[in-house]
């Protein structure tokens, strides 16, 4: 194509040669220095374009710029014609003065089985430029062309090793340590020497071996084309990590025929995940109290996904001081998933407790399929502590004395405690104007809960005492099961005094009789229904 175009007003630019004819056209080559391609891989080549302008009759600078300049230049990649193939259409490169420019690199792939050599990638390229400049003190006119152009690009192949993923056998869990081996090919055409195969995370939340790595390399050695290698790798995910798949990056280092140490392109494994291993704790009930010991008792159900063995439910709470695990675990043996385990937990809640719906902290402790110890700590139960209550009723038959009387009390005592105690000695307090003599004890080997026993003591009232309403005392001293003596809080009962013609014996007949009936403190036990 053939444009004549006339500029008027060239002025002073030529001022040198006022009139004349500048002839010249670019010479425009392509290169790329992408250098050995491996088969099988995708890359993006460099591309230069070198213009080095083609001056057939000179002149004035602006005139030869114009000639040798290609403008609008595209360039089209004939991957047809050829056994690599283009992953890009047309490019649009612009203007093309003289001299070299780098162009955006171009992707090409490299087909798996394709042998190694030397092979040729025809471009075609078109551009417009002005092959002829005429001009005059006036004016200038130019001759505007269109040219089409093919060149071709030189790609090789090289003569190496070359590997590929071929798969991944995952154990990876969340929360735990597994293993995960990946297989490489050798689907190059030379072998490896002295191979090793690294794997590296993207993520902190994968990590390799025991020191939470980010990569972890294995060695194969010698490595024949067409022969596949498995590397195994200690693999951690952290127990906040989401369940899904994650990317592992894969290199190979080896050293070539030649002695040259090289390194892969980087690969991608992608490795599966099992969700992480959970419990849950449900049906859960207490018989806590303040200033008692209890149980929380409750069912343990392995969530899944995999059988553990040597399961232990543990009571891990560090925000409740006054809620004491008196046996920090309990052990409820192999769970297969889905299966359920009753569990109980003896619990001492002390005295300085408040009553009320309790929150507790509990973790489940299990071996895995690889017999490694595991704890799983995202449990809580809630439950109630029941209000402090005495740990024995006191039940007096005779609530009344005469004023200088002296009576026998029988007394029913029952153990509202949720254990056995032993060694219980009970014992009367009374205050002017009464008192309890010398026999002011009364002892049971043990009572079980909710039993109870008949005790008697004595108790007098002063001639002077007025009549009303006295407080009258017992404390027990008691071993619990754990064997640890502790004493009660103190019962007060209401004793009325009644004039002297009122119950009991008066002081002076006790004199009399004392001798017989000194010493005469009675227990029967039996059994609350």
């Amino acid at each position: 194509m053939v444009v004549l175009l006339t500029t008027a007003g060239v002025g002073p630019a030529i001022a040198q040669q006022s009139s004349g004819q500048v002839v010249g056209q670019p010479d425009i080559s392509i290169d790329t220095s992408a250098g050995k391609l491996a088969p099988g891989t995708s890359v993006a080549i460099p591309l230069s374009i070198t213009n080095r302008g083609q001056i057939d009759r000179a002149g004035p600078q602006q005139y030869e710029s114009r000639v040798t300049t290609a403008r609008g230049m595209t360039m089209t990649f004939q991957d047809g014609q050829s056994p690599i193939e283009v992953n890009s259409g047309p490019v649009a490169v612009g203007n093309v003065p003289t001299g070299t420019r780098d162009v955006s690199p171009v992707e090409i792939t490299v087909p798996e089985k394709l042998e190694p050599g030397v092979y040729e990638l025809p471009v075609e390229y078109e551009y417009a430029y002005t092959r002829v400049a005429e001009f005059n003190t006036q004016s200038a006119e130019y001759i505007d062309l269109t040219r089409t152009q093919t060149a071709t690009l030189t790609i090789e192949v090289d003569d190496k090793p070359q590997f590929e993923v071929v798969d991944v056998d995952s154990d990876a869990q969340i929360g735990d340590r597994k293993d995960v081996s990946i297989t490489l090919e050798n689907t190059g055409t030379e072998p490896a020497r002295d191979a090793s195969v690294t794997a590296r995370s993207g993520t902190g939340q994968l990590s390799f071996g025991t020191g939470q790595s980010q990569s972890s390399t294995g060695y194969v050695g010698a490595w024949e084309p067409g022969e596949a290698k498995t590397v195994t790798y200690r693999t951690s995910l952290t127990p906040d990590a989401p369940h899904r798949s994650y990317a592992a990056d894969v290199t190979v280092a080896y050293t070539d025929t030649n002695g040259i140490d090289q390194t892969s392109e980087q690969l991608t494994a992608g490795i599966s995940t099992a969700a992480e291993q959970s419990f849950a704790l449900e049906n859960v009930s207490s018989t806590l109290r303040v200033g008692e010991d209890g149980e929380i008792m409750g069912t343990v159900t392995n969530t899944g996904p995999n059988a553990v063995d040597s399961t232990v439910v543990r009571f891990t709470d560090q925000d409740s001081p006054n809620v004491i695990p008196i046996e920090q675990s309990v052990a409820v043996g192999a769970l297969e998933a889905g299966e359920s385990a009753s569990f109980e937990l003896p619990i001492e809640v002390s005295g300085e407790a408040e009553a009320g719906s309790k929150s507790f902290d509990f973790g489940v402790q299990y071996r895995n399929s690889d017999d490694e110890k595991r704890q799983y700590d995202k449990l809580s139960v809630v439950t109630a502590v029941a209000p402090e209550r005495d740990q024995f009723a006191v039940d007096i038959e005779e609530t009344t004395i005469g004023a200088g009387n002296e009576q026998a009390l029988t007394v029913e005592v029952t153990n509202n405690l949720n254990q056995t105690v032993t060694d219980v000695e009970a014992r009367i307090f009374a205050d002017d104007p009464l008192s309890t003599g010398d026999d002011d004890t009364g002892y049971v080997e043990s009572l079980k809960p909710g039993e109870s026993v008949t005790m008697s003591f004595e108790l007098s009232a002063s001639e002077s005492a007025t009549e009303k309403t006295y407080p009258v005392s017992f404390d027990f001293r008691y071993d619990d099961e754990r064997g640890n003596s502790q004493l009660s809080n103190t019962i007060r009962v209401p004793m009325s005094v009644s004039s002297s013609d009122g119950g009991g014996f008066p002081l002076t007949s006790t004199l009399v009789v004392g001798s017989l009936v000194a010493g005469a403190v009675g227990v029967l036990w039996r059994r609350r229904d």
